[in-house]
């Protein structure tokens, strides 16, 4: 039978970078989000789009409705984007029928590295070097652990960034306090603080992402990047980034934590490494980076072999590349956002330097949306993005 590919959550450009990569090599992929248009859904390589209800508001009645469309459409892959929409699929994948793919290990391997209290514990006992961590229960349970602390700044780290309740999706977010009065505040203040989190030593320094593909406890490839601008300027999503050579002692604390739960599918594994070089581990994301398009093109192609690798077929051999990949209205905000700051950050000259900057991204840069085979994509986002500003 024909396989049928549903990616979900279409207006990530993750989405458009793997149904891109999967329906350029003849595969019927359909894109479903939670609007009736999506930037993944005007791709030339998409066959069909379909609609949801939204999994933060109602996570059931997103799924019922996303069963009732993978069983009239005859679906045999899935592959979710978002951490919403992956772990209301895993929350419910007994339901699914058993022809559906859906790429991930077992729940339990999910939750020992999606779940960053037991993710720590676990990197603890492989060796594999973390921040200084107190683990707390409760919002009392984390002004206890305050109490302990004597060296600032510090951070609270929800145990999840999306926390899966019964009748909607919360989100959370990192918190860094310089102090413990701060430190008070965002507690008293946030009500994901009611579920576990973590309270951790500040680690100066830089963050680096090791990027995996695994099957069935095996690795198959590694990839990183080095993002050259964010958004915001200070640190946030990357607006232009280019393929690096991978750390080896990142690549080996990853492998060891993969390995360890028999990961199956894709991982970003998060660290900062500090100014003597030692890599602490961050974070571990079950899903697809902004940055995937970049994967691609510098040749390893992560929807494509998720896909073989999930099916049983063999993975071609290629050659790494290096490559750089803009996202165009990504950066022009970035711009906007220096061009406004005061002269503290950055000075007159070196906003001109930045205007040169965005005016000459540099030789054989990529543009991440807007390709020339492809446009319809980038006309739907420029439109998105001109209604934002009128708004």
């Amino acid at each position: 039978m024909e396989p049928r590919i549903l990616v979900l959550d279409g207006n990530q450009r993750a989405s458009l970078a793997a149904v891109r990569s999967l329906g350029s090599k003849g595969l019927w992929v359909a894109v479903g989000e939670s609007s009736t248009t999506s930037l993944a859904g005007f791709s030339r390589f998409c066959s069909y789009t379909l609609a949801y209800p939204d999994p933060f508001s109602s996570p059931r009645l997103f799924f019922d409705e996303l069963l009732r469309q993978i069983l009239e459409l005859r679906i045999s892959f899935l592959l979710p984007v978002t951490e919403a929409t992956t772990y209301v699929l895993l929350q419910y994948r007994d339901e699914l029928p058993e022809k559906v793919v859906l790429p991930f290990p077992d729940n339990q391997a999910v939750e020992q590295l999606a779940n960053k209290n037991e993710l720590f514990k676990l990197a603890q006992k492989l060796g594999i070097p973390v921040p200084k961590t107190l683990y707390c229960q409760s919002v009392d349970d984390g002004l206890r652990a305050l109490d302990r602390i004597d060296r600032y700044p510090v951070v609270l780290k929800p145990y999840k960034s999306k926390i899966l309740q019964q009748d909607s999706i919360l989100s959370t977010q990192v918190s860094v306090a310089g102090s413990r009065k701060q430190a008070k505040a965002v507690l008293e203040k946030y009500p994901y603080f009611d579920f576990p989190f973590t309270v951790q030593s500040f680690i100066e320094g830089g963050g680096q992402g090791i990027f995996a593909l695994f099957d069935h406890g095996e690795p198959v490839c590694y990839f990183a990047h080095k993002r050259l601008r964010e958004k915001p300027p200070g640190g946030g999503v990357s607006v232009l980034c280019e393929s690096a050579p991978v750390n080896q002692q990142l690549k080996d604390a990853a492998n060891k934590l993969l390995q360890h739960v028999r990961w199956h599918g894709v991982a970003m594994v998060e660290f900062r490494v500090s100014t003597d070089g030692t890599g602490y581990l961050m974070e571990v994301n079950p899903r697809f980076w902004g940055s995937l398009q970049l994967a691609i093109d510098s040749g390893i192609d992560f929807p494509w072999w998720l896909y073989l690798v999930s099916t049983g077929k063999s993975i071609p051999q290629v050659d790494w590349q290096h490559r750089r990949v803009r996202w165009l209205l990504g950066d022009l905000d970035r711009l906007y956002l220096v061009l406004k700051s005061p002269a503290s950050t950055y000075s007159m000259a070196e906003k001109f330097i930045e205007i040169l900057r965005f005016l000459k991204p540099g030789l054989r840069t990529r543009h991440e949306v807007n390709r020339w085979y492809d446009l319809r994509p980038f006309w739907f986002e420029l439109r998105q993005y001109i209604l934002a500003l009128r708004d």
